[in-house]
């Protein structure tokens, strides 16, 4: 079978493969319909951060159709339409044993520490695999495990209705994160990205506005309003620290984006404006209830993604990505119908 593999930082293959053998107990073998490249894919393809095996299938965000399963399976049967749980936890450490997989004392990912759904067939346990209706395309169901990310960060800050909101960065989770706002919370909603077109398009979608990320612009587009809550999904210091900046008392800071280097804070910020600092990290229980939204969410999902034809479109679209060189929030390749 065809399989896109990483070898190493920057070593990115499509090759073949032999598809999965039959599953042992407790797993199930999925035939892939379709597959998302998600920015920490790009990270650990650049960086090499995250490398533990070689080579490894890439791919963490992916849907399927179950073909065989191994025994004690109750969950699945064969033909069941399902999305992939991106978390390689271990379900007995205390962490997941209180309800939180998400932050799993031997935390690894699919993708990573298995192989993940850069492939036409993989092998995973089935407590990882969530069914979903057959009738959504695949290119939607495969947004699953982005929208349970940005469902957790939606959250995680907890803003109160009423309260304007700022999103800094329209990237894959910021963009789900504001459309996720823009049906659960009642509020202005402000989108900030050094990508004005795409800041456009996600405003539009969303039914908030792009802006700058200064006060200025803040307060023109709040009218006097004040700005008490922020999600950064980009990860970068200067952003938190400008977002941080613009946040009056009595609000909260969400953190989803991967950071590369350190923030330079001062702590009297957070407690003189008793302002919550606030980090997510993946999901924990979100990813049935975002199978369950996918549905009414499809039409924006669609238009926020473009699609690769094939396994083989995959290196090249890593590397256009890497440069910046798209408009839409989220590639997803198509494998099998």
């Amino acid at each position: 079978m065809k399989a896109v593999r990483l070898h190493d930082a920057g070593d990115l293959r499509v090759e073949a493969i032999d598809p999965p053998s039959a599953p042992p107990s407790g797993f199930v073998n999925v035939e892939v319909r379709a597959a998302g490249i998600c920015g920490s894919d790009l990270h650990n393809f650049r960086t090499g951060q995250w490398i533990s095996r070689r080579p490894s299938t890439a791919g963490h965000e992916f849907c399927g159709r179950v073909t065989h399963i191994g025994e004690d399976v109750e969950n699945l049967a064969v033909g069941d339409y399902v999305a992939a749980d991106s978390r390689v936890y271990c379900g007995t450490c205390p962490a997941c044993m209180s309800g939180r997989s998400n932050i799993c004392e031997a935390l690894g990912f699919v993708g990573e520490a298995c192989d993940g759904g850069f492939a036409e067939h993989v092998q995973l346990p089935a407590k990882l695999l969530f069914k979903h209706e057959p009738s959504l395309a695949p290119k939607v169901a495969t947004m699953a495990e982005p929208l349970a990310v940005a469902l957790h960060a939606v959250r995680r800050l907890n803003a109160a209705q009423g309260e304007a909101v700022l999103v800094i960065g329209c990237g894959t989770i910021g963009g789900l994160s504001g459309l996720l706002l823009s049906r659960f919370h009642k509020g202005k909603l402000l989108f900030a990205d050094t990508n004005a077109e795409r800041a456009a398009l996600v405003a539009r979608i969303c039914g908030g506005t792009a802006v700058g990320l200064d006060k200025a612009a803040i307060d023109a587009a709040l009218n006097g309003e004040r700005l008490r809550y922020a999600i950064d999904a980009t990860g970068n210091i200067h952003a938190i620290a400008a977002g941080l900046d613009l946040l009056v008392g009595g609000g909260a800071l969400a953190l989803v984006g991967i950071s590369h280097g350190k923030l330079d804070l001062d702590p009297n910020i957070l407690v003189e404006r008793e302002i919550s600092l606030v980090g997510c990290h993946a999901f924990a229980s979100e990813l049935p209830d975002a199978i369950a939204l996918l549905p009414e969410l499809e039409p924006a999902l669609i238009e926020f993604s473009e699609v690769l034809a094939s396994l083989d479109d995959v290196p090249d679209a890593y590397q256009r990505l890497l440069k910046g060189q798209s408009q839409k929030l989220k590639t997803i390749v198509e494998i099998a119908d």
